[in-house]
């Protein structure tokens, strides 16, 4: 029997016979124990043909996608990982790994509150606790970008080698995914009070599975669809998914090395960041833009007409903290759970032509610091996005009096 399933056909025809075992109403922990007993391991490869091929097959789609998690959990721990190939820092293979771990945070302390929940819903912590369970679910939520980076970036280079079932089976979960997560967020801010017992069924409907989707989802990326991702893209593939990634942003966690392959001969771009920028009152390079942006004294952050950021300037003394994770990020995620409704009513009131500022000033740390947020319109009056300007003002209030240009001195230093 070992020869046997050591043997790769082998194999693949034992795991298929189980999938198929699975579909037909076999018991999952009936076919999980004998898949342990038989198989010690199994190349990660190897699941993904076996995919491939039922659907070839004409196992549909559809099926396929319910056995998923199923035969997953099975194969959970018994995938032979010992010749994935090791990417550097920076790599997107990399990056969707680092982003893993900091989704794996986030659910950790989400089962850690769960388990709180008796404790924390009646003593007077409890609009602390509600309030860090939903900015958890909110950071959850930026999982999307992780997704669509796979959808819109890995997949296709996937279906140019060939391999078209597994991406669309694991798209299919990426959509089962956003719907519990909406489910959970929903769930989160229905109206009513959070009792143990209200948060004891909200966990189980809807909290828990959603968590337990993302972790799931986790295990089949690095066990299976990445090493072979490692083993069907080429360098040159990697590197047009790398310079593509910041369309569409990141996860909770912002690269802070750059990546370029070794070894193969890729020419320099020469399009935006060598070009110019014309405008009806004059032109300048991207370099210059980009200097006059990260020069104001403000800090400026741009949220485009489907309330997604796009850009944030990096100016020497930023007021509020900022990285390239909330790049396609939905602004309302961007904010405490507790302010919400406002971001939608000033957004609402943009759209609407209701209004065309909304200004507001804080005291923090001993600094008095002016935001505005400006609805941007195009000639014809159409909402373009909605652009947050932050300035540090404390020293500029205290001015009085004139400086005028014949005042002006060189700096000693």
């Amino acid at each position: 029997m070992s020869e046997l399933i050591n043997n790769s056909q082998s194999r693949k025809d034992l795991l298929k016979h189980m999938i198929l075992q699975l579909h037909e109403g076999v018991a999952p922990e009936a076919v999980r124990a004998r898949m342990i007993e038989l198989l010690t391991k199994i190349p990660y490869g190897e699941v993904v043909e076996v995919e491939q091929e039922l659907i070839s097959e004409g196992l549909p789609e559809s099926e396929v996608l319910r056995l998923c998690d199923m035969h997953s959990q099975a194969l959970e721990g018994h995938i032979d990982l010992s010749g994935m190939k090791i990417v550097a820092p920076g790599h997107p293979v990399d990056t969707f790994r680092r982003e893993n771990r900091e989704l794996e945070k986030a659910a950790n302390e989400l089962h850690e509150l769960f388990s709180r929940a008796g404790t924390e819903l009646s003593g007077p912590g409890k609009e602390k606790y509600v309030n860090t369970v939903k900015a958890l679910f909110n950071s959850l939520a930026d999982v999307d970008k992780h997704y669509r980076r796979k959808e819109n970036l890995l997949f296709p280079f996937l279906e140019k080698y060939g391999i078209t079932g597994p991406p669309k089976v694991m798209w299919g979960k990426h959509d089962e995914t956003r719907q519990l997560l909406k489910n959970a967020i929903d769930a989160l801010n229905m109206p009513g009070e959070f009792t143990p017992e209200r948060m004891q069924v909200k966990v189980e409907l809807h909290l828990a599975p959603a968590v337990k989707a993302i972790t799931d989802m986790i295990m089949k990326e690095e066990e299976i669809l990445l090493p072979m991702t490692l083993d069907k893209l080429t360098e040159t593939d990697w590197y047009d998914i790398y310079r593509q990634t910041n369309e569409i942003g990141y996860c909770l966690y912002d690269p802070d090395v750059s990546w370029k392959p070794q070894g193969v001969d890729i020419a320099e771009e020469t399009s935006a960041e060598e070009g110019t920028i014309n405008l009806p009152s004059g032109k300048f390079t991207s370099e210059e833009l980009l200097a006059i942006l990260n020069t104001l004294p403000v800090d400026l952050t741009f949220v485009d007409r489907n309330d997604k950021v796009k850009y944030f300037s990096q100016g020497r003394e930023r007021i509020f903290d900022r990285n390239r994770a909330i790049l396609g990020r939905d602004v309302r995620m961007c904010h405490p759970p507790s302010s919400v409704h406002i971001v939608d009513q000033i957004v609402a009131d943009f759209k609407g032509g209701r209004a065309d500022s909304a200004p507001f000033w804080i005291q923090m740390g001993g600094k008095f610091i002016h935001i505005e947020y400006f609805a941007l319109r195009n000639e014809q009056g159409d909402y373009l996005g909605t652009l947050e300007m932050s300035q540090e003002l404390t020293e500029k209030r205290r001015i009085s009096g004139d400086q005028r240009l014949l005042t002006y001195k060189k700096s000693t230093k």
